[in-house]
Order: structure tokens, then C-alpha cells, then sequence
């Protein structure tokens, strides 16, 4: 199982949510699918078209940027951050 860090803005959206749950998955996909299981809609919220991650949603397997190929080891940490904008 890996452990996923979900950001406030997101578990807000979803009653019961977490902001620290675990999964089982062998890629950032199957982890939110498996996360979408639980909570119906959050695949739309971190996923486009394509399929791909959107382009405000940054995920980190272990410290290291991810996208919805990489591989996930069981103890993996992932966060899931939204993106920062400035100016």
C-alpha cells in the first residue's frame, strides 16, 4: 500500500475524505482510481482528457515528480499538490 497526501483544497470537495489515506496501486493512475472508488468524482478532479494529469495538479512519488505512468512501490509515499501561481 502506498500513502497518499491529498491537499486541503481537494478533500474538501469530498465528505469523509482524508488528507492522508492509503492504496493499493503499482501506478499514479491506479491510485487515484482506487481513490475514485472512494470518493466518486476525484478522477475528474486531478485528470483531463487524454488521459493526463491537469495542468494544476502536481504529484511527487517519493519526493520525485510523477505523472499517471509512474510506477508506485508499496510504501511509496505520494503528494498530490496544487499548482502555485504569483505575480
Amino acid at each position: 500500500m502506498a500513502v497518499i497526501v491529498l491537499p486541503r483544497s481537494l478533500v474538501i470537495l469530498f465528505p469523509g475524505a482524508e488528507r492522508r489515506v492509503t492504496a493499493d496501486g503499482s501506478t499514479v493512475a491506479e491510485l487515484i482510481d482506487a481513490l475514485d472508488r472512494r470518493w466518486p468524482g476525484v478522477h475528474d478532479r486531478m485528470c483531463a482528457g487524454g488521459p493526463t494529469l491537469r495542468e494544476f495538479i502536481n504529484v511527487y512519488v517519493d519526493g520525485q515528480p510523477a505523472d499517471l505512468s509512474s510506477a508506485v512501490a508499496p510504501g511509496s509515499t505520494v503528494h498530490v499538490l496544487p499548482a502555485v501561481a504569483g505575480g
